[in-house]
């Protein structure tokens, strides 16, 4: 008899429960990003700093800017934030995006064994040259071939050195399909030379014979991009958040942030969200 005032409650706990409101979801995006942001480190610095300051999460799909640049258009990303301006134009020129914002730069450097077999360093810092010579003494090379940023950035300098590198594929010239970490890690064991980003290139550790042969090229200049996807075309978007990403990515403390990210006293990334856009 004594327990029934207890069971004349429970109905009334549980209608209380049940009214109670849902907690509510913190805010979260997806960036669809490159391989050299996330595995350089950069990311693992800088979105921490973002969070705390908007209470917004960031869940990064880091792939070659040309897979990225699909997630995008596919609408499984909010905020596309890539290195290849071409590709990024054409994803603007489409409608996937309304605008593109410049975020930051490094450079491109050719590493390869210290020993140098092609014989690139006589090249100086002409990298046209240096890979003439590669090509000339069949030396390996290993490639990307992942449609990322830096393997197109890589056959447009084929390019521009006259030379069709496909023409030694299966003989000296390999294209992995990998990302920046894997492929630098595929030249170390086949004391081959690649092209890397240097923000990749300096949070490497496992270099073996490899060494940075040729830099300073203007041509291999590196300007990163940031796009949020188009909500009118993908409905799903989350535009707020994702602009807020943006904003705070191109504001003075988001290019600190940036500033700030550095491996043994190097600077890995330099905002330059104040230059026009071209």
């Amino acid at each position: 008899m004594r327990r029934r005032p207890f069971l004349a409650v429970v109905p009334l706990l549980l209608g209380l429960l049940v009214a109670l409101p849902a907690p509510a979801q913190e805010p979260s995006i997806t960036v669809a990003s490159t391989t050299s942001t996330e595995q350089s480190g950069l990311f693992g610095h800088i979105l921490p700093i973002f969070t705390r300051a908007t209470g917004i999460h960031v869940r990064v799909v880091a792939l070659g800017t040309g897979q990225a640049l699909d997630v995008g258009r596919r609408g499984d990303a909010d905020v596309v934030f890539v290195h290849d301006r071409v590709a990024e134009r054409k994803f603007l020129d489409e409608g996937f995006a309304t605008s593109r914002h410049p975020v930051m730069y490094n450079d491109f450097v050719l590493v390869g064994p210290k020993d140098d077999p092609a014989g690139v360093k006589a090249a100086g810092s002409d990298i046209v040259r240096a890979l003439r010579r590669i090509a000339e003494r069949k030396t390996p090379f290993i490639s990307r071939g992942d449609r990322s940023g830096t393997h197109a950035a890589e056959l447009r300098l084929w390019k521009m050195a006259g030379i069709d590198p496909a023409q030694g594929r299966g003989d000296w010239y390999r294209e992995i399909g990998q990302g920046m970490g894997l492929a630098l890690n595929t030249a170390a064991a086949a004391d081959a030379y690649l092209l890397s980003d240097r923000g990749t290139w300096i949070s490497f550790r496992n270099r073996r014979d490899l060494a940075v042969l040729t830099e300073g090229d203007k041509r291999l200049f590196n300007q990163y991009g940031v796009m949020l996807v188009n909500p009118a075309r993908h409905p799903q978007v989350k535009a707020e958040e994702g602009r807020d990403f943006i904003d705070w990515l191109i504001s003075e403390p988001g290019q600190q942030a940036i500033a700030g990210y550095k491996i043994d006293g190097q600077q890995l990334f330099f905002p330059n969200a104040d230059e026009p856009e071209g």
